[in-house]
Parts: structure tokens; C-alpha cells; sequence
């Protein structure tokens, strides 16, 4: 079961900082490469570049009133959200451009019902151990 995670390209889970300019300050980002990949491809769904997503991703949180303390959690996060959503079927692997067009509001709620149902697994698989 392993090998298909131990003989992957050692380069994608490596670290790169990446820098760029949001609200005229120069912030920089370490991810490994994999995750960099991920944000390139949703970046280029929008018609962004990667910086331009991010800059998004910052602001919109802000404005929704979440504290962002660890910048670089909540994009391994977004990455990882966006993967899971797409192999869930909550949204099309070849999802429309604009990710604003999109049922948000049933995605999310759907997707509460499916983890919903993950957490008592869990919860069972984790009394079993």
C-alpha cells in the first residue's frame, strides 16, 4: 500500500518559498510543490495567476472573519478541500471557470452531511484501536 506514496517524485513533497507583493507588503509562502501544483491549477480555473488567488483567498477570509494565524495551514487546506470536493463529486473535476457560479451553499451543506457521517466512523474506528 505504501509504495504508491513512498515511490512518488521526492520533489513533490519538497519545500518552495514563493514571495509576493499583497496590500503593498512583501509576504512569502513555503509549501512543497504538490500543494503549489493544486493552487496553480485553481488559480488557472479563475483565470488568476497564483499570487492574484491568494491575494483573494486572504481578503475573502478576512472578510468573512476568520482569523488567519497560520496563512500557510488554511492554503494546504484550501488544496486539500478543493481535491476532496472534486473527488466527492460536490464539484465537477473540470469545474467551471468561475468558482463564484457554483451552488456554495448546497456544496457546503452537502458536504456537512458526508462528514458528518465520516465523524462517527471515526469516532467508531478510533474506540476500536
Amino acid at each position: 500500500m505504501c509504495r504508491v506514496f513512498i515511490g512518488a517524485d521526492p520533489k513533490l513533497w519538497e519545500s518552495v518559498t514563493r514571495s509576493f507583493r499583497m496590500d503593498g507588503m512583501v509576504t512569502s509562502v513555503r509549501l512543497e510543490h504538490m500543494f503549489w501544483n493544486v493552487l496553480d491549477d485553481i488559480a488557472q480555473q479563475q483565470d488568476l495567476n497564483v499570487p492574484q488567488l491568494l491575494h483573494q483567498l486572504y481578503n475573502e477570509s478576512i472578510d468573512e472573519g476568520h482569523d488567519l494565524g497560520n496563512f500557510t495551514s488554511f492554503l494546504r487546506v484550501c488544496c486539500l478541500r478543493f481535491i476532496d470536493l472534486q473527488l466527492s463529486g460536490l464539484i465537477a473535476s473540470n469545474a467551471a471557470r468561475d468558482l463564484d457560479a457554483l451552488p456554495v451553499e448546497d456544496i457546503l451543506s452537502r458536504e456537512r452531511a458526508r462528514d458528518a457521517g465520516r465523524g462517527s466512523r471515526h469516532a467508531v474506528n478510533s474506540k476500536q484501536h
